[in-house]
């Protein structure tokens, strides 16, 4: 498994959000390997997206958002849960693409210890339960997400078909109208299937 090159994250941050899907997301963490599928991604712009963090400008909490693609972008919420984004755009311009959900594939055994939970459900189907299953820390923010142990993989099979919706998790008038929010329609993995009342656009088979 070679990690995906920078290039990879050079595309439109929405194109980035919607190729990471099937991607492989690998940590080798000491004497144990880490893999889990991508099923679930956001993205967040630099231009009018009031849920981008970077949407005020910067502040030392965000700077990584303006670093190079492929930066990995970890910051707490709630004070304290972590999740990981991976930034996109060259240099100076602050979009990324949060990882929201994933399905486990190897090492569960690993992701059960670091989660103190057994359900394989509940190890990844979100983003601070997929940053803890990972054993993520805020050590491992500001990371090259192209090289090192930890990093994504390209898809051994692309999914045929994904589904567009608008985010979730987010405040009124932060942007939770937008349609930004990319997943495997048909995954148990996910971290919330789209309300009944979400707007969905199917892309693929």
């Amino acid at each position: 498994m070679r990690p995906l090159p920078h290039e990879f994250y050079l595309k439109p941050t929405q194109d980035v959000a919607r190729s990471l899907l099937g991607c492989l997301l690998v940590h080798h963490a000491g004497d144990e390997t880490l893999v889990a599928r991508l099923v679930e991604t956001e993205a967040y712009l630099a231009q009018e997206d009031p849920g981008c963090h970077a949407a005020r400008g910067r502040t030392e909490r965000n700077s990584p958002m303006f670093g190079p693609p492929g930066t990995l972008y970890v910051y707490l919420i709630y004070g304290m849960h972590l999740c990981m984004n991976i930034v996109t755009q060259p240099e100076g311009v602050p979009e990324a693409v949060l990882l929201r959900a994933a399905e486990p594939l190897r090492g569960i055994d690993a992701m059960r210890a670091n989660r103190g939970r057994k359900p394989l459900k509940d190890l990844c189907s979100g983003p601070a339960k997929l940053a803890q299953a990972f054993g993520v820390t805020l050590e491992h923010n500001r990371w090259d997400i192209t090289r090192g142990r930890l990093f994504i993989a390209p898809a051994i099979e692309p999914p045929e078909r994904i589904a567009v919706t608008t985010r979730i998790g987010l405040s009124e008038g932060c942007g939770e109208d937008l349609p930004l929010r990319y997943l495997l329609p048909q995954s148990p993995w996910l971290s919330r299937r789209p309300e009944a009342d979400a707007p969905v656009h199917y892309e693929g088979r």
